[in-house]
């Protein structure tokens, strides 16, 4: 059996999408090897709930991001197969409601975390604030923001919210694992 290629990037590293090939194929010789794979590692998550569940110490959040049509929900179907539905939670942020919009951009996210014990499914995210935001800027008029919020370093602020979110939420037992499904043409 194939090693499983990782694609992480870390913090510091310096990454452009285009940079990387949408068809490699992690090193999977055939879709038979990928399969089998899949089957392995939906056991080993299901294993791996059971004992998350009863420590109940830390919960999982799990990010998918990609562009429409990417396959982010066959993505999430198969790899959670195996999951014990009790334990997880799956959100799907689409367009933010006017309640949504009320509050700070967090919010939608932040009261959709998994408790201790559980895994988070989040299909978009609040990556959406510093992607699809920033090209449709009617979005950021509906926030209702304060002008003098809304300034040429909005985005650079937001990106550093995310980074700070983030650690707030992994200083508080939530382990975050995300994922960009990146597709050609």
């Amino acid at each position: 059996m194939t090693a499983f290629k990782q694609f992480r990037v870390d913090p510091d590293q310096k990454f452009k999408l285009k940079d990387r090939d949408p068809a490699d194929t992690a090193g999977y010789k055939s879709r038979q090897e990928a399969k089998a794979r899949l089957v392995e590692g939906i056991e080993r998550l299901r294993e791996l709930q059971e004992r998350l569940y009863a420590y109940d110490r830390w919960a999982l959040l799990l990010v998918f991001q990609a562009m429409d049509a990417a396959g982010k929900d066959s993505t999430i179907e198969h790899v959670m197969s195996g999951v014990n539905p009790q334990g997880c939670q799956v959100y799907s942020f689409k367009q933010p409601s006017a309640e949504e919009l009320d509050h700070d951009y967090l919010w939608r996210t932040n009261k959709c975390l998994p408790e201790r014990g559980r895994i988070g499914v989040f299909n978009r995210s609040y990556y959406e604030e510093v992607l699809v935001v920033r090209v449709h800027e009617g979005i950021l008029a509906a926030e209702k923001l304060p002008a003098e919020v809304v300034g040429k370093d909005i985005w650079k602020q937001r990106y550093r919210d995310i980074c700070a979110y983030e650690r707030y939420l992994a200083r508080n037992g939530t382990a975050i694992v995300k994922f960009f499904l990146h597709v050609s043409k």
